[in-house]
């Protein structure tokens, strides 16, 4: 029921309450502008002014053309007496054609650089929040209806030249009436409010439905992407999903017909109400102008003029509440885009802290304890967790799936920071270190790395963009990875397009694009490599040549934190830590932890190593399950 809520702002609405907030409403929209292009507002708003001027002028000498046309004479002399009324007419209305094509000129060129701003306001602090922020529902609901108030924002440009247009123009035709009687102003006004109320309570009905469908709005628009999703074609038609989607994608778009149809029908009511009374009104103010020139207070030129200022005024004042109302509505998504940027503000990662050491000796965990935010059953992802991870070693997590290793790694690499417990490099708390710095010292390849839809260069070199691309960094990562082959099999080699579905874009496999992250993560070139299951999709000749790599790296002085279900791969191990629902159950080398008869390592070891059992005539002599022994490339 609505992903946001604005405290009932737009609903206690009134034509008054809208009429005072107009120039708040015109101040923040300048601003905006100001802010994309300050030459290119002089521009409108000069054009703006000068329109506005230029059709009271043209009031003004229709007036005179009418006085002169109705006066006494022949035909030849009033039009000779009115000629320089009419000349002044075509002056004025040629002047109002320039300046408007000059103001929308300008608006062309302020409203994409006022949604670029806009974007940008909001992206760059976005990409700088917390990754708990990332995750949390409530954050994401925000973000999701502040993505509005950007094209908000760049609509906002041209609603707000239509209300300063429609207020110069009715001011205008307003100070012409008031000359040429004063009761004839009140009633231009009666003329207008019923259009006004009408557009008022048919775009606040439509607000608030906005925000009650805008979640069932957007499941319908993710059921029709699923339909054509490369990730999701192949099971789409081997499993015959399609049906299924496009089944419930008609329920919900009817659901939403239904919704507009209702909306519809009552517009055309509102419309109604408000149209009959506008018919009276009018007939009230034409019965005024009859009864003015009957009483002979009032000429007939006058009333001509009159008339002319009266359809002129109402014409701009309906303008003014309806656009008026246009860019209240959009402020008001605009306004969501300022509260997710205060939000991400309050939620953005420290920009300073202490400095971390050059040459880190060893990471500590002290009785680190941790829960997701937002989680449901408050389960703690960690619990009392103590690890001591030397530098230069390479340091195991082993575990059943959900035993809290990947969570281990992200506190470790500054995206969380523990509920309790201290996480120390040397003597530096990660919670007062300078993030970025932290940062700058962590490589990760997961398992879901992220495939980037760029070329096979910035896949790999993206992991550290302020190095130069240059080719024999590059080589040199993709040949420790094993990638080399796949980048020398692309048909542009390093410039391949590495995104099905855009011109020129390839396809490669799974384990191609594991050795792409993992020349990423070489390629970044950090003090800490942590690997989260970098094997899962590669065959066993490649996988060992992987973990011959990582080895690699050890002796050189870098520090890896390795992840893996597959036991066998950390005989190597300095350290291994074997974690269970978020705590260290045991710990020590593979010997060690090989040594404990009832240990949870030695089962897990055993059952998995059990699959790699050659049942037919070779087998190890002993009973069934023991003296097991490992395919080849799986072992040393």
């Amino acid at each position: 029921m609505g992903w946001n809520q604005h405290h009932g702002s737009f609903l206690e609405l009134g034509l008054r309450t809208m009429v005072a907030r107009m120039p708040r409403l015109i101040a923040s929209t300048i601003r905006l502008a100001h802010r994309a292009d300050p030459r290119a507002l002089r521009w409108v708003a000069g054009a703006e002014l000068g329109g506005g001027i230029a059709q009271a002028v043209g009031l003004v000498a229709v007036s005179q053309v009418l006085t002169h046309v109705l006066n006494g004479g022949t035909t030849s002399e009033r039009l000779t007496d009115a000629l320089p009324a009419f000349l002044a007419v075509a002056v004025t209305a040629l002047i109002g054609a320039l300046l408007r094509s000059a103001s929308t000129a300008g608006t062309g060129r302020l409203e994409p650089k006022v949604y670029r701003v806009a974007t940008e306001e909001y992206l760059e602090r976005v990409a700088r929040v917390e990754l708990a922020a990332v995750e949390d529902e409530e954050f994401h609901k925000l973000l999701d209806s502040a993505q509005w108030g950007a094209e908000s924002a760049r609509r906002m440009i041209k609603f707000c030249t239509s209300v300063v247009t429609a207020a110069i123009s009715f001011i205008a035709a307003a100070g012409v009436l008031t000359v040429l009687h004063p009761a004839l102003l009140p009633l231009l006004a009666l003329m207008t409010l019923p259009s006004a109320w009408s557009s008022l309570t048919i775009a606040r009905r439509r607000y608030i439905s906005f925000h009650t469908w805008i979640q069932h709005a957007r499941a319908g628009q993710l059921l029709g992407r699923l339909l054509i999703d490369a990730q999701a074609a192949p099971e789409v038609r081997v499993h015959n999903i399609g049906p299924f989607l496009l089944r419930h994608f008609r329920t919900m778009a009817e659901t939403g017909e239904r919704e507009q149809t209702r909306l519809a029908s009552l517009a055309a009511r509102t419309g109604l109400v408000a149209s009959g009374w506008t018919g009276i009104t009018t007939a009230a103010t034409y019965a005024t102008l009859g009864a003015l020139l009957w009483t002979g207070a009032m000429d007939l030129a006058v009333a001509g003029t009159a008339v002319i200022a009266v359809r002129t005024g109402s014409a701009n004042l309906e303008g003014l509440v309806v656009q008026l109302n246009f860019l209240y509505e959009e402020s008001l998504f605009v306004a969501d885009l300022d509260r997710l940027c205060r939000e991400a503000d309050r939620r953005l990662i420290p920009a300073a802290g202490l400095p971390l050491p050059d040459k880190v000796r060893t990471i500590r965990f002290e009785n680190v304890s941790f829960t997701y935010p937002g989680t449901t059953d408050d389960k703690p992802a960690l619990t009392g967790v103590d690890i001591t991870i030397p530098a230069g070693r390479i340091v195991a997590l082993v575990g059943n799936n959900g035993s809290g290793k990947s969570t281990l790694a992200k506190l470790l690499c500054g995206l969380y920071a523990p509920d309790s417990g201290r996480i120390l490099w040397d003597d530096v708390d990660t919670t007062e270190a300078d993030r970025t710095a932290l940062f700058d010292r962590v490589a990760v390849v997961a398992q879901d790395f992220y495939r980037w839809p760029f070329t096979a260069r910035i896949n790999v070199a993206i992991g550290r963009p302020e190095a130069p691309h240059d080719e024999p960094l590059l080589d040199a990562a993709a040949e420790y990875a094993g990638a080399d082959e796949t980048v020398a099999s692309l048909p542009r080699g390093w410039d391949t397009l590495l995104a099905r579905g855009y011109k020129g874009g390839h396809q490669i496999s799974g384990g191609q694009w594991q050795r792409l992250g993992i020349a990423r993560a070489r390629h970044r070139d950090a003090q800490i490599l942590v690997v989260d299951e970098p094997t899962s999709a590669l065959d066993a000749e490649a996988e060992q040549r992987a973990f011959d790599q990582i080895r690699a790296l050890s002796a050189k002085g870098q520090t890896v934190i390795l992840i893996t279900h597959r036991l066998h791969s950390v005989r190597h191990a300095d350290e291994i830590y074997v974690l269970d629902e978020g705590s260290v159950t045991e710990h020590g080398s593979f010997d060690e932890l090989m040594a404990v008869e009832e240990g949870p390592f030695r089962k897990m070891y055993l059952i998995q190593s059990r699959q790699y059992v050659h049942e037919g005539p070779a087998q190890v002599p002993g009973q069934r399950g023991e003296g097991v022994r490992e395919a080849p490339g799986r072992g040393d």
